[in-house]
């Protein structure tokens, strides 16, 4: 088994994100990749009008599930099931999705569809630059509210201004449609609150809650490995 981690929106360093549950996995000799996401300038060029988009992340992602012929899980954080949805479209290794305060497109939604029209309170968003971004002092309250502190004094390091144009940018195919899947909902999540979840849960084949905030795999990865291993 194999398992692979995609990101969040605007931030950048997957491993550092995933660390904790990596760990944990490795621990019981399962292997894991976090893949770069070229739109959050994780590939060189940094996000704007012309920087990267969807289709990069998309890209890079298929790439890592490419390079594996071992049975795989992979693991999507928040936006990262946009790029998922398409990313892991016939993959043959890939067996299980699971979906942690994500979403589920259908071909040619995006994710602005997930929203409810305007940019959440929490969000930086520069039109003339093309980007957008967590705001730096929101970032605990909102999202890393129950990790402890070592977690929460790093983790504004690894924040990235992302391009604005992953947000309408379609999916053009659905993975969760073929492969199964389970969804976490994280009950105590700041950013996507835990009704909006669940209503986005039912598109998944399965569902699992957890009192935890927008990131279980840093503040409860002990019960996110489990959950992995059981799949």
């Amino acid at each position: 088994m194999r398992v692979v981690f995609v990101h969040g929106a605007c931030v950048r360093d997957g491993a550092w994100w995933w660390h904790r549950t990596a760990g944990l996995l490795r621990a019981r000799g399962v292997a894991s990749v976090a893949p770069a996401l070229p739109s959050c300038g994780e590939a060189g060029s940094p996000g704007g009008v012309d920087g990267p988009g969807l289709p990069e992340d998309v890209a890079a992602v298929r790439e890592a599930l490419l390079a594996g012929h071992e049975p795989t899980v992979v693991v999507a954080h928040s936006y990262g099931g946009v790029v998922v949805a398409e990313a892991a479209a016939g993959v043959g290794s890939v067996r299980h999705l699971l979906l942690i305060s994500s979403y589920l497109p259908e071909v040619g939604q995006s994710l602005a569809d997930f929203g409810d029209g305007g940019p959440a309170p929490f969000l930086d968003v520069d039109p003339g630059a093309g980007t957008f971004g967590v705001r730096p002092e929101l970032l605990v309250d909102t999202f890393l509210q129950d990790c402890d502190r070592v977690v929460q004094e790093r983790a504004a390091e690894h924040l990235a201004r992302q391009s604005l144009r992953v947000t309408g940018q379609p999916v053009g195919a659905a993975a969760w449609q073929q492969v199964p899947s389970t969804y976490l909902v994280c009950a105590r999540d700041g950013g996507t609150p835990a009704d909006r979840q669940r209503e986005f849960a039912r598109r998944a084949g399965g569902v699992v809650e957890l009192d935890a905030g927008h990131h279980p795999f840093l503040s409860r990865s002990e019960a996110v490995r489990d959950l992995l291993l059981s799949l």
